[in-house]
């Protein structure tokens, strides 16, 4: 499919494409009925799409090798943590829409069935960027380095995410061109009213949500290109991290705003990539330039992780005792 180096065939591809519709079908017949979705269910299923992943892995790692299956493995992780910082955007617009609970899984499902959509679009665009030359992976590292930049500074001056739905221009858009309704109608996006075709709020938000996939999909791509050339690798990666969000946004609901370190995490493991892009790049032309293996990059990655979340929970706690 591409000329990158791969260990997907032609038919792996095809195949796992059909699990990954088989899965999203499945989280559409499990949400076309709404209600709300208890802890014991979304951790259930958080386990589910954790377990997925891990078997994946050790089977890549069976066929092709334990460099394949570390690259997966570290741009799964990168692409978990990346994710997380989604679901603070969605909880913010599921707020700002009034989205009732009931309706919340439908929503997150339809945003993660666009970030996959995306995602694809990306990560093809992003082969033929690697396979024009070399300076893609400078190109890249110098989009990671900024972001990291603009991700520390907003953590430094402590900026909430903040969600203005009368500035959003696709908002906007639709209802110049259609009414919305004043209230939700279920699960469905469109209604017939006084004769004409007429949005609910739940298409409004649906489209919200997947325009700032497109956002988050600038940085994931490029991060995990970081971790491995292979296409196919990070396609995986972003299919099961997408995949488990609807589950993982109700077991971290209520400590979401509590990981208040999670920015300054996010921005030293982009950072850290984008460093490694550029050197990787730079090996390319002068072999003395050091190159990153994927191995320290996984322990770098984890460490970040596991430290911001510490750190986290731990000010929080003396703040609360304090308070």
């Amino acid at each position: 499919m591409f000329d990158l180096p791969s260990i997907a065939s032609a038919q792996l591809w095809a195949i796992s494409i059909a699990v990954l519709l088989a899965l999203l079908a499945t989280d559409f017949v499990i949400t076309r009925r709404p209600h709300e979705v208890a802890m014991r269910e979304a951790v259930g299923w958080s386990l589910f799409y954790l377990a997925l992943p891990g078997a994946f892995g050790a089977l890549i790692w069976q066929l092709y090798g334990r460099g394949p299956a570390v690259e997966f493995y570290t741009g799964y992780v990168v692409e978990k943590s990346l994710s997380v910082d989604n679901l603070f955007v969605f909880m913010l617009l599921l707020a700002a829409f009034a989205v009732p609970s009931q309706l919340a899984q439908r929503v997150l499902l339809y945003g993660i069935a666009g970030a996959l959509v995306l995602r694809a679009i990306f990560i093809a665009a992003g082969a033929v960027v690697l396979q024009s030359g070399t300076w893609a992976f400078l190109l890249f590292g110098g989009v990671l380095l900024a972001t990291a930049a603009k991700v520390f500074r907003e953590a430094m001056r402590h900026e909430d995410y903040q969600v203005d739905i009368a500035q959003m221009r696709s908002v906007r858009l639709l209802r110049r061109l259609m009414p919305v309704t004043d209230d939700y109608r279920g699960g469905r996006l469109t209604v017939r009213e006084g004769g004409r075709r007429a949005l609910t709020p739940l298409a409004l938000v649906v489209v919200a949500v997947f325009m700032t996939d497109v956002v988050f999909a600038v940085d994931s791509v490029p991060a995990v290109y970081g971790v491995t050339e292979d296409p196919y690798l990070v396609f995986a990666t972003n299919a099961f991290a997408l995949l488990g969000l609807r589950a993982l946004y109700f077991v971290l609901h209520s400590v979401l705003d509590r990981l208040r370190h999670l920015n300054y995490g996010l921005a030293i493991i982009l950072a850290f990539i984008g460093v490694k892009l550029v050197l990787h790049w730079a090996h390319g032309l002068w072999a003395g330039v050091p190159d990153i293996p994927t191995d320290a990059s996984l322990i770098v990655i984890a460490v970040t992780l596991v430290t911001v979340t510490v750190t986290s929970l731990y000010a929080d706690r003396r703040e609360r005792v304090s308070t």
